[in-house]
């Protein structure tokens, strides 16, 4: 297998990790949280019995926001262990060479307007990576729903801005051709990134998460390159 970068990845604003003798890498848990994430989205978008028990859960009275996530995990994997025998690399080096430094524009979904950007470590390419699972298939399905549904509402969101025509229209296009599609590292700035975006159709849950817990599920912020015209994060695990 190896990972392909398709845009530039970010892990943070200080950079890359590096380990004791300076190379950088991407953690595990970079692969686990994006894997986690789709894995939630689809489990609850594809089993009514789950979306009505999160459902219920989200719209209790004794719901703490910094439960929420864990919580959700919990329900969606009691029922479906795919994430067990999960076996990814403790670190994936990146080469040196292929790392740069950018400028990261920072761009307000809510109030339409660049806020104020960075300048981090950037990485594209590709690397060798060597994901084991007994689950792959279903891994596979549901990065794919997670990843073109993220694509679809992040071009919705944008839909006046250039990014949608240039960058989001050909993304859509192309995710359904890549093996395992993920959305990896630093790509917005909310906490719960797009763990509980399949609820934001749901009236109830998204006025009581808006109203109660003063949370926005949606993803409020959007980090691009302006000289590429990329979102960051989006990858590809290929299958050889």
């Amino acid at each position: 297998m190896e990972l392909i970068c398709w845009t530039p990845v970010i892990f943070n604003r200080h950079g890359f990790p590096r380990d004791e003798e300076g190379k950088p890498f991407l953690p595990r848990n970079l692969f686990t949280e994006a894997i986690t994430s789709a894995v939630i989205f689809y489990y609850v978008k594809k089993d009514k019995e789950i979306e009505n028990k999160v459902k219920k859960y989200l719209l209790s009275s004794d719901v703490k926001f910094e439960d929420v996530s864990d919580k959700v995990k919990e329900i969606v994997l009691s029922k479906y262990p795919v994430l067990d025998q999960l076996d990814i690399p403790e670190k994936t080096y990146l080469p040196e060479k292929d790392i740069q430094e950018k400028y990261i524009e920072v761009f307000d979904l809510k109030n339409w307007e660049d806020i104020k950007g960075f300048k981090t470590e950037v990485f594209k390419g590709i690397i060798p990576l060597e994901i084991k699972s007994p689950h792959l298939e279903k891994l596979k399905a549901a990065a794919h729903s997670y990843a073109e549904a993220l694509a679809k509402i992040e071009h919705s969101f944008l839909k006046d801005h250039p990014l949608a025509s240039i960058f989001y229209e050909p993304l859509i296009n192309d995710l359904k051709k890549w093996d395992i599609p993920l959305r990896i590292g630093m790509w917005t700035e909310v906490s719960f990134k797009g763990d509980l975006l399949f609820f934001w159709r749901i009236k109830e849950v998204r006025e009581k998460l808006l109203k109660e817990l003063k949370v926005d599920i949606r993803s409020r912020y959007v980090l691009y390159l302006p000289q590429e015209k990329q979102t960051t994060g989006w990858v590809e695990i290929k299958i050889k």
